[in-house]
C-alpha cells in the first residue's frame, strides 16, 4: 500500500476551491516534486495533507503502517524565524517535541537523535552556534535536521531553496538527494524550478486550476501538455 494517496481531492480555503480532481500516490522512497505557477495551490495542498487545512472533497489516506506523525515538515521560512535567538542544537532537538508526550524533559535518546541528524546534514561543527548568525544555506540545513528529528520516513518541504544563492541551492539539492537515495527517506517537495525537479525527482505532480500531470519524470518529459514544459525540457523530447 502507498505511503500516501490522494483521490479526487479538492483543496482551498474559506470554502473556496483552488484546485479539484487531484489524484496521486507516493510510495516509500519516492522523490515527488510538486510544481505549478504562483497561486496554483501547492502550499495549500501540502498543508491539507498535513491536516493544517481542511479538505473540501475527496480523500487522503496513509499506508497501514504509516501516519502523519511520521512526517517531517519544513515550511517556508519567515524573516522572524531567520532571526530566532537559539543555538543550532536547541533548534534541531526541538524536532523531538512531538515524541515527548507526557515526559517533561528530552531523553538521552532524543539528544542522540539530534546529534545524528546534525551529522547526517554535515553541520556538527555548528552545534553550539547561534542560529541567527548562520548563512541561509546553513539555516536550511538546520531546519532539515530538525525535520528529520521529527520523523525520518517522509519529508514535506515547501520551496526550501527559495531564498538561497545558487551554490547553497545546489548543495541543498544534493544533500536532499543523498537522504532520499541513501537513507530511503521519502521526499515530497514544492519547487518553483522545473529544471531542478527534472534533475532530482523521481515523480512530478503539476497543478494549475486542475491537475495537469502526475507520473514519473520520463513520462513528464514526453508529455504533450504545453504547460508542463520549460524550454530546456523541450530540447530533450
Amino acid at each position: 500500500m502507498s505511503q500516501l494517496s490522494c483521490r479526487n481531492l479538492s483543496i482551498g480555503y474559506d470554502g473556496k476551491t483552488i484546485v479539484s480532481g487531484i489524484d496521486f500516490s507516493v510510495e516509500h522512497g519516492d522523490y515527488l516534486c510538486i510544481i505549478g505557477e504562483n497561486g496554483s495551490g501547492k502550499t495549500t495542498l501540502m498543508k491539507t495533507i498535513l491536516g493544517l487545512n481542511p479538505q473540501l472533497e475527496g480523500e487522503i489516506t496513509f499506508g497501514d503502517r504509516f501516519d502523519k506523525s511520521k512526517i517531517g515538515y519544513l515550511p517556508q521560512q519567515t524573516h522572524i524565524q531567520k532571526d530566532f535567538p537559539a543555538s543550532v542544537f536547541e533548534i534541531v532537538l526541538s524536532g523531538c517535541l512531538t515524541g515527548l508526550k507526557k515526559r517533561l524533559f528530552y531523553s538521552k535518546s532524543d539528544k542522540q537523535k539530534a546529534l545524528n541528524a546534525l551529522e547526517k546534514l554535515q553541520i556538527t561543527e555548528l552545534k553550539n552556534k547561534s542560529y541567527r548568525e548562520l548563512s541561509g544555506g546553513q539555516q536550511q540545513r538546520v531546519l532539515l535536521a530538525r525535520a528529520i528529528c521529527a520523523a525520518n520516513e517522509m519529508l514535506l518541504l515547501d520551496e526550501p531553496v527559495a531564498a538561497l544563492d545558487p551554490k547553497a541551492t545546489m548543495e541543498f539539492y544534493k544533500l536532499l538527494s543523498e537522504l532520499n537515495k541513501c537513507e530511503k527517506i521519502t521526499v515530497v517537495m514544492i519547487s518553483h524550478n522545473i529544471d531542478s525537479a527534472i534533475k532530482y525527482a523521481s515523480h512530478i505532480l503539476h497543478i494549475g486550476s486542475k491537475q495537469l500531470f502526475f507520473g514519473d519524470v520520463k513520462s513528464y518529459i514526453k508529455s504533450d501538455a504545453e504547460e508542463c514544459f520549460c524550454p530546456k525540457c523541450r530540447e530533450g523530447k
